[in-house]
C-alpha cells in the first residue's frame, strides 16, 4: 500500500481516452500538482533510445531510470510544461509515436518499474496530486480516495490522435493508427507487471463521444462524493 497524507485523485485508463486533458483540467481546477507517470517512462525510453541501451537489458535501462536527469519546467497561463531531458528540450518529441513506443517495452520492466515507483509517489504533496497513468490506483497510489478508469473505444482514441498529428501537419494513416493502439492496449493489458486493468475501487467512465467538459464535471462530481473536504 502506498502511504498518502495528501489527497490524490488517480486516473488510469489506455492512451487516447483523454487522460491527459482530464487530468490537467482537474489539477488546473483544484491547483493541485499533477503527475504525468507515462512521461517517465517515456523519458526512460528515450534516454535509453540516446545512450545505445537496448531495451530488453533491464538492469542497465532501470539503472538509467533510477537517475534520470529530467525537468518539468511549467509553461506561462494557457501553456504547455517544457520537459528537458539531460538539459535539451524534448517537449515535442516526448510525444511521438516511436516515444510511446518506446515507453511502451521499458514499461513491462520489473525494475523499471521499481526504480520509478517511489519517483511517482514522491508527487503525492500539499494541496493534493492528480496522477495520471496505467497502474496508479492498481499499483502507485492503492489507498487514493478517488480513483477514475477512463477508456474510449479504440476506433475514437484512433481518430482523436489522427485528428491531433494531422493538426500537427504530420503524414499519418488511420488504419495503421488503429493497428498501433490495439497492439498497444494488448501488450499493454497482458503485461505480466501492473497491466492495464481499473482498480477494484475505481468508477469506469467511458469517454467515446463525450467532450472534456462533460468527462470533467462527472468526475468533478465523484470528486465532491468522495472527497468531502474539497
Amino acid at each position: 500500500m502506498s502511504e498518502i497524507a495528501v489527497p490524490v485523485i488517480a486516473i488510469d485508463g489506455p492512451s487516447g481516452s483523454g487522460k491527459g486533458t482530464l487530468c490537467q483540467t482537474l489539477a488546473r481546477h483544484f491547483g493541485w500538482h499533477l503527475l504525468d507517470s507515462g512521461a517517465l517512462y517515456r523519458l526512460t525510453g528515450m534516454a535509453a533510445d540516446r545512450h545505445g541501451v537496448a531495451l530488453d537489458d533491464e538492469l542497465a535501462v532501470a539503472e538509467l531510470a533510477k537517475n534520470l536527469d529530467v525537468q518539468f519546467v511549467p509553461g506561462a497561463a494557457g501553456e504547455p510544461t517544457s520537459v528537458l531531458l539531460e538539459g535539451d528540450d524534448v517537449s515535442g518529441e516526448l510525444r511521438t509515436e516511436k516515444t510511446g513506443l518506446l515507453a511502451s517495452k521499458v514499461a513491462v520492466l520489473g525494475a523499471v518499474r521499481s526504480a520509478l515507483l517511489q519517483r511517482q509517489r514522491d508527487f503525492a504533496q500539499a494541496p493534493g496530486l492528480v496522477a495520471d497513468g496505467r497502474d496508479m490506483g492498481t499499483v502507485v497510489f492503492t489507498d487514493a480516495p478517488l480513483k477514475i478508469f477512463l477508456t474510449a473505444s479504440a476506433e475514437e482514441r484512433a481518430q482523436r490522435r489522427y485528428k491531433q498529428l494531422k493538426s500537427k501537419g504530420d503524414d499519418v494513416n488511420l488504419a495503421t493508427l488503429l493497428l498501433e493502439i490495439q497492439a498497444r492496449d494488448k501488450r499493454d493489458s497482458e503485461r505480466e507487471l501492473a497491466p492495464l486493468k481499473p482498480a477494484a475501487d475505481a468508477i469506469q467512465l467511458d469517454s467515446s463521444g463525450l467532450g472534456i467538459e462533460e468527462v470533467f464535471e462527472r468526475v468533478l462530481a465523484e470528486a465532491k462524493i468522495r472527497l468531502p473536504s474539497l
